[in-house]
């Protein structure tokens, strides 16, 4: 029997983000008589579900962190001819051009650059850094990926997008783990000791792009309208701790409950009344698609490309708008909307995972032909 094709995944600090997140959806869905995916991850990551990649077939081999730039590269060539991968799937963004430059350097014949991001306002350094990489992007590459078209573009530029060079792979999820449910609604509930409270959730690592400041000054606007409102921070990150201190300088500590990383994140969509998500930029907003999956409204800022709205029940507001500006629109979306079915809406606009796994492998036999 022909043994499946390994395909190196090239993932960089596996720490609960939504990269870390499309990849495993699609490994998970993938048919494993056909591929393998080995799991290349920076040593320093924080969350690697390494027990679940190796009961499904796949190995996670550990390389030193990127910022140790001559160790990272010495090991990834050597781990890449080791293997003699025949596809390496680089999902780094601008860092790709030092994955793929030792993928060049160990004779991977199909090099692919994936984008999954952007840049915003706000982090001088980050995107001092992107801006510099970007020209970069195609050099060592053979072939190209985007989460969108808006991130395509952002990286490989509209000449290359509108060329047809792109392939555009959709942040897809398993629909029916996020379908709304009544029950796991009132159950979850239940565990977190809510009752019939307007609730407003947000799913993210505590970081500058996630704006989770603006997010909690929109929440304190509206609990003067509605005093016994909830909000639901899932996530961690380096700027958790500010956070907390900064609900507890609002005085609304009591309205604030910080989840950290759950493993049950379709669950929560149902407790939720509405997703609230003001980024400062994003390749696509994974999670806005699982959100809107569960038939909640979502609001969230206009740094987040239009491909993402699925639903008639997302909106769109300008960060230049006051916290009052989006705490009056929250209201009235969750007021407007009725939870229902979206499968179908979603499975149309490509957001099916079983669909979209199959496209994946289709992609990647094409490549190697």
């Amino acid at each position: 029997m022909k043994s499946p094709m390994r395909i190196a995944q090239i993932v960089g600090k596996m720490n609960g983000g939504g990269v870390e997140s499309v990849v495993m959806n699609y490994y998970r869905h993938i048919n494993k008589s056909r591929f393998q995916f080995d799991f290349i991850v920076d040593s320093d990551s924080t969350m690697v579900p390494k027990d679940e990649i190796e009961q499904l077939g796949g190995r996670v081999i550990e390389i030193p962190p990127y910022q140790k730039a001559v160790d990272y590269h010495k090991t990834l060539v050597s781990v890449l001819k080791e293997n003699n991968y025949k596809i390496v799937h680089s999902h780094i963004n601008t860092l790709s051009v030092f994955s793929l430059f030792a993928a060049l350097r160990a004779g991977v014949p199909v090099r692919i650059a994936h984008n999954h991001s952007t840049a915003g306002k706000g982090e001088t350094v980050k995107n001092l850094m992107k801006y510099t990489l970007r020209p970069f992007s195609k050099v060592f590459a053979t072939h190209y990926c985007a989460c969108s078209e808006y991130a395509g573009r952002w990286l490989f530029g509209s000449g290359t997008m509108n060329s047809g060079r792109v392939k555009v792979i959709r942040n897809a999820i398993d629909l029916k783990r996020f379908l709304y449910n009544s029950q796991v609604r009132a159950e979850v509930r239940e565990e977190l000791g809510l009752t019939n409270e307007m609730v407003v959730g947000h799913v993210g690592r505590f970081m500058h792009q996630k704006n989770h400041k603006f997010l909690v000054e929109v929440f304190a606007e509206l609990l003067k309208q509605e005093p016994k409102a909830v909000l639901l921070l899932i996530g961690e990150g380096e700027l958790q701790e500010s956070m907390v201190k900064y609900v507890n300088e609002l005085g609304i500590a009591d309205n604030v409950k910080f989840l950290g990383q759950r493993a049950d994140v379709h669950r929560l969509y149902q407790t939720m009344d509405l997703f609230l998500f003001p980024s400062h930029y994003e390749g696509l907003g994974m999670v806005c698609i699982e959100a809107q999956a569960s038939g909640l409204p979502c609001l969230v800022s206009d740094a987040v490309p239009d491909e993402a709205k699925v639903m008639e029940n997302m909106e769109f507001l300008s960060l230049n708008d006051t916290a009052e500006v989006w705490s009056d629109e929250l209201i009235k979306l969750v007021h407007n909307t009725k939870r229902e079915n979206t499968f179908k809406q979603m499975q149309e606009a490509k957001f099916e995972i079983t669909t979209a796994a199959e496209d994946m492998q289709d992609y990647y036999e094409d490549l190697v032909k």
